[in-house]
């Protein structure tokens, strides 16, 4: 949605968004009267019916509802698209692709989890789900990432290593991930810290760990809970925010005697609450493209320790305006920097503020110019060819 408000302020570009929904964006319901001439600064919305169901099945209705969709409107309607462009793979015809994950690299994480024999008969209907869908993205990466024809960016050079090892990819764009300064900053982290950490119940003396994602265990989740356990004679905190289940992860707490040091949040529409109450960001992701949550957590001024296994951490240089573990699974190294930024409160203060004068060229605005960058030559080529 950032990329597409900047694009609309370009006199020359129209814009046609083909989706099941659309937030945080004004755009105009497609009426079939005008469909070549969208109202100043809107784009035009094309709206795909969700089918209920499973994820699965609901791709497939809209891999295919979107495509037949897109052939009736130019068939039948008059419209004519220079570009298709994608993020992700959501269509069959698309001129570029901006890849967030590979799933071939993602899937060679996750296989063991999905293995019937280690997982009870009521699970197994979900590992089934998960495991048919990733076959499925895989087949599709197969048809789409080896074909020259399809130019594609990518959030961070580790995924494009990644294209490069799996489908033999060396033409790819690399276009960082980019944060919202307006929203995300320093004033208002400590504008709203000592309302955030008394909503919270956080104590004053207490070091606030904040963790957010939807996979805690591809997030680093369980090597995070042992570093904090070798540290008890710190008063350390941990608060982790996100869309997912703590049922696997209670029994580790109990046995590592975390119990009540460890807070679980929903995720919230209001993400800079958490931001406000914590004193340092804790992220040791197994396995991410480009996760945002940590550059947010630097735009906000707080410290950052991640892993090299988050494409995201090519922003950072250890241990000036971050720290950045050479093992993502290596709680002896991830504790003792909690040593250090618990007993050097200095030391918290100045990464913080390195931190956040780094992602400050991390804007949108660059992140768009550099992707309708990257739309102009896929269209320069596509009209040579």
């Amino acid at each position: 949605m950032e990329q597409i408000e900047h694009f609309l302020r370009r006199p020359d570009c129209q814009i046609h968004i083909y989706a099941q929904a659309v937030q945080d964006l004004e755009v105009l319901p497609f009426s079939g009267l005008h469909p070549s001439a969208p109202a100043a600064g809107r784009a035009v919305w094309h709206r795909i019916p969700t089918l209920p169901g499973p994820h699965l099945l609901n791709f497939l209705w809209w891999y295919f509802a979107n495509q037949a969709l897109r052939w009736f409107h130019q068939r039948y309607r008059g419209l004519r698209f220079d570009l298709v462009y994608s993020p992700g793979i959501n269509c069959q015809d698309a001129d570029a692709i901006v890849v967030h994950v590979v799933f071939h690299e993602f899937f060679r994480h996750v296989h063991q989890d999905l293995r019937l024999r280690d997982a009870p008969l009521s699970a197994w209907p979900v590992l089934l789900h998960r495991a048919l869908y990733y076959r499925l993205i895989m087949a599709l990466e197969n048809r789409f990432y080896r074909n020259p024809r399809i130019s594609l960016a990518t959030v961070s050079k580790r995924t494009a290593e990644e294209l490069a090892r799996h489908f033999a990819r060396s033409d790819v764009s690399v276009i960082p991930n980019a944060v919202d300064l307006a929203r995300f900053n320093v004033p208002e982290r400590l504008r709203r810290r000592e309302l955030a950490r008394k909503f919270l119940q956080l104590p004053d003396n207490e070091l606030v760990l904040l963790l957010v994602g939807n996979d805690w265990k591809s997030k680093g989740l369980a090597p995070l809970l042992h570093a904090v356990a070798a540290l008890k004679r710190l008063p350390l905190r941990l608060l982790v925010v996100g869309r997912d289940t703590s049922t696997p992860f209670l029994a580790l707490i109990q046995r590592l005697g975390l119990a009540g040091r460890v807070l679980f949040q929903p995720p919230s529409s209001d993400i800079m609450q958490f931001y406000a109450a914590a004193d340092v960001y804790a992220g040791p992701s197994l396995h991410d493209s480009f996760a945002l949550p940590p550059m947010e957590a630097m735009a906000c001024g707080l410290p950052v320790i991640t892993s090299v296994t988050n494409g995201g951490s090519q922003i950072i240089t250890d241990g000036v305006d971050g720290f950045v573990l050479s093992d993502a699974q290596d709680s002896l190294a991830l504790s003792q920097i909690l040593v250090r930024l618990y007993e050097q409160p200095e030391l918290r203060r100045s990464v913080g503020e390195k931190a956040a004068s780094t992602v400050k060229s991390y804007s949108w605005q660059r992140n768009a110019e550099e992707t309708f960058e990257f739309l102009l030559e896929t269209l320069r080529r596509k009209v040579v060819e």
